[in-house]
């Protein structure tokens, strides 16, 4: 089956707290985004990079700065994360058996062996997320108050979430509807969504002190 990807860079830095979207900080000195299109690249037969117009012209300088090379699409990035992926998957041509993975370009640390049980899980099933259990206690708060749940009974969602290509497709034709992943998407059609075991260190930055954990995490795979 053919395998596509789509990476949703559509980040502001504004809880980092930099002027900088946060998938172009640095960590050892090469930007975030590299790291994550450049395991996709090598596990892919065709990467979209979802993009807001405003960043593009500073991609296309940090390629040319850090000598990426890579051969990539670039799509507009939408004003919700449900509209950059609707971009992204216009940026596919039809096929009838291929699959997409959906990935932050903020999670560069995600392990191709990870990557490839997705897909093959979605291509088993039609659609899978990539999920942890919960090391924490977790309370269930509402209206009336908050109460202790089991843990166990509970996964945290990582991406990335890999799909049949089709079935994406047809479930982003659908308005926009407060979704916050793919995978809620893809189940308001009625499909059912598998979970593989993901990994603690595939972490997404978004505030500083995630910086000092990235790097501790490539100090650790060095």
């Amino acid at each position: 089956m053919k395998k596509f990807a789509i990476i949703v860079a559509g980040g502001s830095g504004t809880r980092m707290g930099s002027e900088i979207p946060k998938q172009f900080l640095l960590l050892r000195n090469k930007p975030i985004i590299f790291y994550t299109l450049e395991i996709f690249v090598a596990l892919a037969d065709e990467v979209v990079l979802v993009l807001p117009a405003s960043q593009q012209e500073y991609f296309a300088q940090l390629c040319q700065q850090y000598g990426f090379e890579h051969k990539i699409k670039i799509a507009f990035g939408g004003q919700e994360r449900f509209h950059s992926v609707q971009n992204g998957l216009a940026c596919i041509a039809d096929h009838n058996n291929a699959l997409v993975a959906v990935h932050d370009a903020v999670r560069p640390f995600t392990k191709s062996i990870i990557i490839e049980k997705a897909f093959e899980q979605a291509s088993i099933t039609g659609g899978c997320v990539v999920a942890v259990p919960s090391k924490d206690s977790i309370r269930k708060v509402t209206a009336l108050g908050n109460v202790a749940v089991p843990r166990n009974e509970y996964y945290l969602v990582q991406t990335p979430q890999v799909f049949n290509l089709n079935m994406l497709r047809e479930a982003y034709k659908q308005p926009f509807n407060g979704f916050t992943d793919d995978a809620s998407v893809f189940e308001s059609m009625g499909h059912k969504v598998a979970i593989i075991e993901g990994d603690y260190s595939n972490i997404k930055i978004t505030t500083p002190e995630d910086l000092y954990f990235g790097e501790a995490i490539l100090q650790m795979n060095s």
